[in-house]
């Protein structure tokens, strides 16, 4: 591919070779795994191809890359550390009752949509609606948990359901 834009006229081919090498370097130091910082870097690249602010607007390219390395380096560490998590609970699992390898990645994958379906809810809203589905627990015991009035989990749900109807949108 020839890049034929003027120096004012910056491409994603030519913002992609001057600052690929210096952002997987930021992403390797804080990963310190060459091979998980590539990933995060390509991702990178790709959500700058996908936004829908022009090239030619962005004045501070490292800083703009930063900050959505930065974004992606979050979310790969809580989907680390939610991995992790179930990780944990199918290791105190009888062996007789452990899932399939597909089953488990099935679930998995399950529980990342789900986390990505609640981001952005604060934790206690989150707290509510995650014992409500998961545990069943009625409002009552819940407040109880949170230490909060029924109305206030009740407002909790309420949150919750709305933001993950307008996530669906």
């Amino acid at each position: 591919m020839i890049d034929t834009a003027s120096p004012s006229q910056p491409t994603l081919p030519a913002l992609y070779r001057e600052h690929r090498g210096w952002l997987e370097g930021w992403l390797r130091r804080r990963l310190g795994n060459a091979w998980d910082a590539a990933d995060l870097s390509q991702d990178t690249f790709l959500r700058v191809l996908a936004s829908p602010q022009p090239l030619a607007d962005i004045r501070e390219p490292r800083a703009y890359l930063l900050t959505i390395g930065k974004r992606l380096l979050c979310n790969f560490h809580q989907r680390r550390s939610l991995e992790q998590a179930y990780l944990d609970a199918l290791a105190q699992l009888p062996e007789q009752s452990l899932p399939s390898p597909e089953q488990r990645w099935i679930l998995l994958e399950t529980l990342h949509a789900l986390d990505e379906l609640l981001d952005g809810l604060k934790a206690p809203v989150r707290k509510a609606f995650l014992w409500s589905q998961l545990e069943g627990l009625g409002y009552a015991e819940i407040a109880e948990r949170l230490a909060i009035s029924e109305r206030t989990v009740k407002r909790y749900m309420a949150q919750a359901y709305e933001h993950c109807l307008l996530a669906q949108l």
